[in-house]
């Protein structure tokens, strides 16, 4: 699917992972460089990941100590878990074939050629993992899992990331635990050493769920339901859970007050707050990033969070799972998650603290740059990584003053 879809280009990976990445990268490059069959095979395998979905030994890689076997759920029918929950994750090889019924269809025949990969193969929902972490949530209660898409070569995004708003800590008693959610590289970069790069970050920092499916942009929506389905089998202990991109600020401070916040006025059960989008239709412009064509989707869309970042409940997205599992795979995964609530009768909640598209849409504005604003908001969408660890910096500088504060 990815030669049908522009990815953003990225600089070379910067210097913020330890020396010893640098020196063991550029070890690898001669002792790992594929061969000349191996990235042909890695071409031809296009849309799905490797050996179109067959795992090398069947399993994922998981820390040492931890178990892949386990059950560790409550009671499933309380928190709405359907019941074909495995207790372990189950895709290890999965052959998965293009539905070629669908080329017969009338609509078909008529749809734009970007998104007949898309179509053809919307049915693969479950792939399997090439790096796993099942210990992550259920050793001990986590009050709030920072869950960051990402993709391998975006590092200093991450490494921002950890260093501010999604450091793993315990803060007031409440325990904080974060993980990056990944794809596999994209046919025609060094796959190979990409993924021992990512394989090496992961021996470091243990917060890595890879999946073996390209990391492009349609495939997001997978990263949504291979999250809701790890997160159902795996994380019984977790109360709340933060989604966003890697290239956003989050005030940790004002998450953690507007969730004690909900809790005492016990409208924590179906939680879905964010930046909503109401009364959007699905965009044609075929130039836009977002275009989708009517023979796809020809209905206005139901509310939606933007995804820079939201905050939902544990027990909502157990039941986001449920239905996730009734509705077909949507190519943009904010829109997909809408459809999920719509389909538990449910509505997204729109909060002002939360600023997907910035504190202001024109970006010359010196408000996107005033650290008061993102002292006294709680997601602001986007920043660099430099950008970000600096405004982290001013927001937590005891000698900044603001005028007043924000009620969130």
């Amino acid at each position: 699917m990815n030669r049908f879809f522009r990815r953003k280009r990225v600089g070379p990976l910067k210097s913020l992972l330890s020396l010893c990445l640098v020196f063991a990268s550029l070890l690898m490059i001669q002792k790992l460089k594929p061969s000349d069959k191996e990235v042909e095979h890695r071409r031809d395998t296009g849309w799905c990941g490797s050996d179109c979905f067959s795992f090398k030994k069947g399993v994922a890689k998981t820390t040492v100590g931890s178990s892949d076997t386990l059950v560790f759920r409550k009671d499933l029918d309380a928190q709405g878990v359907s019941e074909r929950t495995p207790s372990s994750w189950d895709a290890q090889v999965l052959k998965c074939t293009e539905n070629a019924s669908v080329r017969n269809e009338h609509w078909f025949q008529h749809l734009n050629p970007r998104f007949h990969q898309f179509v053809l193969h919307r049915h693969c929902r479950y792939f399997p993992m090439r790096i796993n972490h099942p210990e992550k949530c259920v050793k001990e209660d986590v009050h709030l899992l920072m869950v960051v898409k990402s993709v391998i070569e975006q590092h200093d995004r991450r490494e921002a990331v950890r260093k501010t708003w999604a450091k793993e800590r315990t803060m007031d008693g409440k325990k904080i635990k974060t993980l990056f959610l990944l794809g596999s590289p994209v046919a025609g970069k060094d796959t190979h050493n990409l993924q021992k790069l990512i394989e090496y970050e992961d021996q470091i920092y243990g917060d890595i769920l890879q999946w073996d499916f390209m990391d492009t942009f349609f495939n997001l929506t997978l990263k949504e339901v291979n999250f809701l389905k790890w997160f159902d089998i795996y994380c019984s202990g977790v109360q709340f859970i933060f989604k966003g991109d890697d290239d956003v600020f989050v005030n940790t401070y004002n998450l953690l007050e507007f969730i004690h916040t909900r809790v005492e006025e016990r409208k924590e059960v179906d939680l879905f707050v964010g930046d909503i989008i109401s009364n959007a239709t699905p965009i044609r412009n075929k130039k836009s990033k977002y275009y989708i064509p009517k023979e796809l989707y020809d209905a206005p869309y139901p509310p939606y969070a933007g995804g820079g970042g939201f905050l939902v409940s544990a027990q909502l997205a157990r039941k986001l799972f449920v239905a996730s599992e009734e509705l077909q795979v949507y190519p943009i995964d904010d829109v997909f998650l809408g459809m999920c609530l719509q389909k538990l009768k449910l509505a997204p909640e729109r909060h002002q603290g939360f600023k997907t598209f910035g504190i202001t849409r024109l970006k010359p504005s010196s408000m996107n740059n005033e650290p008061c604003f993102y002292k006294n908001l709680i997601v602001v969408h986007k920043l660099s990584p430099q950008e970000l660890i600096e405004m982290w910096s001013m927001v937590n500088n005891n000698d900044l003053i603001c005028a007043q504060r924000i009620i969130i």
